[in-house]
């Protein structure tokens, strides 16, 4: 049976588009608010990407740092983040979602646990920042058999034999980070470069899904279209401090981002 996350490409590629995937955390900046955004952008993306927070964040740049510390502050704990998971997948704004986070929170809360939680409230999918291929290889096991596609990640420096071992033991889905940096960085590499560099990774298994994360924003997306998927995180959990600062509706003012950033890959 095909899952909802291939389900999602597929629909992209019939538009003949990439797909769009957002980032933001739960709980950012209530619970009530972080379901309220992920309802709201629904409407114009294919995945929707949530992070739980972690308070020492190894990956993340400023703008989710900030993010995950609203999260922390208005008391987001893993069993909330699985409440909004479920109230949005039970809602008719329903989109497939993926978890990200760090494993140690994971083995905090329980292996076992966690993973019959993410099966129960229907997440879909599941990045842990760090944990690296092979090591991972048992854990993306037990998520198969849950029916929870483990999501691998590849950089620039990933070699070329290492990408063609992560790709074959990998799921539905890759993520190519687009340059050696934090979330949130200025793309510090030409989009043909980045381009050049993810073809490469496409041509070891075409058929393969593969997505494009970090640095992505307004001003860059269009010129990285030719991609499966796009991920946009920063840049929104950017808008969201924003709106806060000026005591706007962050709602709105990231329902009106994202639908402008769909339009720039249609």
């Amino acid at each position: 049976m095909i899952s909802p996350i291939s389900k999602a490409f597929n629909l992209a590629k019939k538009q003949n588009r990439p797909a769009l995937l957002t980032y933001t955390v739960a709980g950012d900046n209530t619970k009530k608010k972080s379901l309220e955004i992920l309802k709201s952008i629904s409407k114009h993306v294919d995945i929707c990407e949530l992070g739980f927070a972690h308070n020492t964040p190894i990956a993340d740049g400023g703008q989710i740092q900030n993010s995950a510390y609203r999260a922390i502050k208005s008391g987001t704990k893993l069993k909330d983040v699985f409440k909004i998971v479920k109230n949005f997948k039970n809602s008719k704004f329903s989109k497939p979602i993926i978890l990200m986070g760090y494993f140690n929170m994971i083995l905090q809360y329980g292996k076992n646990k966690f993973l019959a939680d993410c099966k129960k409230n229907g997440v879909n999918g599941l990045i842990v920042v760090d944990l690296p291929w092979p090591e991972n290889k048992k854990f993306a096991k037990e998520c198969k058999k849950k029916s929870i596609c483990f999501i691998q990640l590849l950089s620039p420096t990933t070699s070329y034999n290492r990408s063609k071992l992560i790709i074959k033991d990998s799921h539905e889905m890759v993520y190519y980070i687009s340059m050696l940096s934090t979330t949130g960085g200025k793309l510090k590499v030409s989009p043909a470069k980045i381009l050049s560099n993810y073809e490469k990774i496409k041509k070891i298994k075409p058929n393969k899904n593969c997505v494009i994360g970090f640095g992505i924003t307004e001003k860059t997306i269009s010129s990285l279209k030719s991609a499966d998927g796009l991920v946009v995180g920063s840049a929104i959990c950017k808008e969201i401090t924003k709106s806060l600062k000026n005591r706007q509706n962050p709602v709105t003012k990231v329902d009106k981002m994202v639908k402008k950033l769909k339009s720039k890959i249609i």
